[in-house]
């Protein structure tokens, strides 16, 4: 499964978020399908690594 950081995004609380697409292939038609995710940036290392 292929993930990439899109975005990165600062909040009106000084948060920073980040925006994850993670693309994933079927294994039976090989399609592709994506999910859009926001993550907190102290987090995205956590998520880049499942």
């Amino acid at each position: 499964m292929a993930k990439k950081v899109v975005a990165t995004l600062k909040t009106a609380t000084g948060k920073d978020w980040a925006k994850v697409i993670k693309a994933v292939k079927s294994p039976k038609t090989g399609a592709y399908s994506f999910k859009e995710e926001m993550v907190p940036v102290d987090k995205i290392q956590e998520v880049l690594s499942k």
